[in-house]
């Protein structure tokens, strides 16, 4: 038998969910493929409502804008401060792009290696449940001691929030892959690395897309979370900054950045799951 790669590795049918629509392992990537122009303007229009009403009630009420700003002071602040903050927020994306990249890669092998070997699941498994049960957070203080007030420490946390649900997410989809896809690969003479990389990572790829959605939206918690505990510069610094001062409508300017940031890594990866994982595993 010609055990070369070739094409003797049978292609497997693409599925999807009962319904039809695209599906991601409980992190369904068929929202908003089939919206009608009702539910969008249904949509727009309670956005409007809250929006209104918040405007109306805190003008009606007389509410302090060091207690509550207005919606439209917290726009006003956004556009007024946004060339001021454009800096912070570079840094802010900065520290979590390198910082999610390394930890997804590590996580990405970990999850690859304990999969393949039962014994390194074993010794490796209860440091990843500490990592996970434990708060970045606390962490920060002590890596500020060691690495100083730079971006290092933050990176560094970020990879360790980031990396244990990329890893634990993928270890999960390579596990749920068809035994019997397995084997039949083997007949046709598939080696460990092709069966990893033909079957293992294209069944896997809705549980890893899912890691990675999960482990980039730790890594900005964490981030914003250890550049309000220490350092000079990043969002998470200018919200303790704009706290102190009670200047709120800049405070809340950026918490709808950083809401924007959390809802765009989410649309990011419901493309990506559309474009490379458009079936249930």
């Amino acid at each position: 038998m010609d055990k070369t790669l070739g094409d003797k590795i049978p292609e497997f049918n693409k599925k999807t969910g009962a319904n039809g629509n695209v599906g991601l392992s409980g992190a369904s990537f068929s929202l908003g493929d089939h919206r009608t122009k009702f539910e969008t303007f249904i949509i727009i229009l309670v956005a409007v409502i809250i929006i209104g009403g918040s405007e109306l009630l805190i003008y009606a009420f007389n509410v302090p804008q060091y207690v509550l700003p207005r919606p439209s002071q917290i726009a006003t602040a956004l556009v007024t401060e946004f060339p001021n903050l454009w800096p912070h927020l570079l840094i802010t994306l900065k520290e979590l792009f390198i910082g999610f990249a390394i930890g997804a890669s590590i996580g990405f092998l970990l999850a690859a290696v304990i999969t393949q070997f039962p014994f390194v699941e074993k010794v490796v498994t209860p440091y990843i449940l500490l990592l996970v049960t434990t708060p970045m957070l606390a962490l920060v203080p002590l890596l500020i001691l060691r690495f100083g007030f730079g971006s290092e420490p933050r990176i560094i946390a970020v990879a360790l929030a980031s990396g244990p649900m990329v890893m634990i997410n993928s270890a999960t989809g390579f596990r749920r892959v068809d035994l019997a896809k397995i084997a039949l690969a083997r007949s046709f003479g598939a080696s460990t690395f092709q069966i990893f990389t033909k079957i293992r990572i294209p069944m896997a790829m809705p549980m890893i897309i899912v890691g990675l959605m999960v482990g980039s939206i730790f890594g900005l918690l964490t981030t914003i979370g250890a550049e309000m505990v220490g350092g000079a510069e990043g969002l998470g610094n200018r919200l303790t900054y704009y706290s102190a001062l009670i200047r709120m409508p800049q405070f809340f300017a950026i918490i709808l950045i950083l809401a924007i940031l959390g809802i765009s890594i989410y649309v990011f990866f419901f493309w990506l799951g559309k474009k490379w994982a458009s079936w249930e595993a």
